[in-house]
């Protein structure tokens, strides 16, 4: 949680909120890849690619 609220702050203090919906994007993917290999919806979720 520590490098959460480090990374908050960094953005508050330098302004670059315009980088937190490519964080954002960068993680969902990151959970999709994840879920997607190791569970019994990866079927479907591959055929969204």
């Amino acid at each position: 949680m520590d490098f959460i609220k480090d990374l908050l702050g960094f953005l508050k203090e330098r302004k670059k909120w315009w980088l937190m919906p490519i964080i954002v994007i960068l993680l969902l993917i990151g959970v999709i890849i994840v879920i997607g290999g190791s569970s019994a919806i990866a079927p479907f979720i591959y055929t969204l690619f």
